[in-house]
């Protein structure tokens, strides 16, 4: 794809529209979601994710957050558990729709996080804006991200944790540190984790050290590799020959 200003406003602009984002369309460059599959299990990269429970209620929270106008796209059914009559009849096979009981408990996180003085006014500053689309080339491919809050001086990632004194070691298990060094090659900006606990409703707010962006960094490279070698238009090798490896 040419890296022309122009092609890369149209990229962008594309790129605002969650269809096209999380589409066909935007699966033609990589992105922090694929840092794990390439990494750990190639053979993967690509396919299809199954909605999971946790991952339905961090949308619900991101969208409540900051586009509150489109939870009418969010359907939630108002039963006990998913294992009733009532949610089975208006779920799809492979969906994973939102219990009240779920929405009311999203409600209480929405509601803390704003009642925060500092936080409310950092996210909510009038300059600020909000799920903005960026691309870049990183280490020869071309990368994609949406930034939950883009401020003048930061990009701001909203996340949600159980037991949130562990959220520095969860950081390398879901990739939250090359998702820091890719989001700052994007945006130009430095990284900031605005962080709620699920059950005690504890806020944080984490900044990203030069060691903890470095850890990314090599993350980054690692999945690059494996791309360069199973996917590329000059890939040198055929992922169906892929073996997993490990010294015991």
């Amino acid at each position: 794809m040419e890296n022309t200003r122009e092609s890369r406003v149209k990229i962008i602009e594309k790129l605002k529209d969650d269809f096209m984002y999380y589409g066909d369309y935007g699966k033609q460059f990589l992105s922090n979601s694929d840092i794990q599959n390439l990494i750990y299990t190639p053979t993967e990269f690509k396919k299809p994710i199954h909605p999971t429970k946790e991952m339905v209620m961090g949308a619900y929270f991101h969208t409540a957050m900051l586009e509150p106008k489109k939870l009418s796209g969010y359907p939630v059914i108002d039963a006990s558990s998913r294992s009733t009559k009532v949610y089975k009849e208006a779920c799809e096979e492979g969906e994973i729709l939102l219990l009240n009981k779920e929405k009311e408990l999203v409600e209480k996180w929405v509601e803390k996080m704003k009642s925060n003085v500092y936080m409310a006014e950092t996210i909510y500053a009038t300059e600020n804006t909000f799920e903005e689309p960026a691309v870049a080339s990183i280490m020869g491919n071309l990368w994609k991200g949406k930034a939950d809050v883009v401020t003048d001086n930061y990009i701001i990632d909203l996340k949600t944790t159980n037991k949130i004194s562990d959220f520095k070691w969860k950081c390398d298990t879901f990739n939250y540190d090359s998702q820091a060094y890719i989001y700052q090659r994007l945006f130009g900006k430095e990284m900031l984790f605005f962080v709620i606990d699920k059950s005690t409703m504890q806020l944080k707010i984490c900044d990203c050290s030069p060691q903890f962006i470095e850890l990314g960094k090599e993350k980054v490279e690692r999945a690059t590799e494996e791309y360069n070698k199973f996917y590329s238009e000059n890939k040198t090798e055929n992922v169906d020959s892929y073996i997993m490896q490990e010294t015991l």
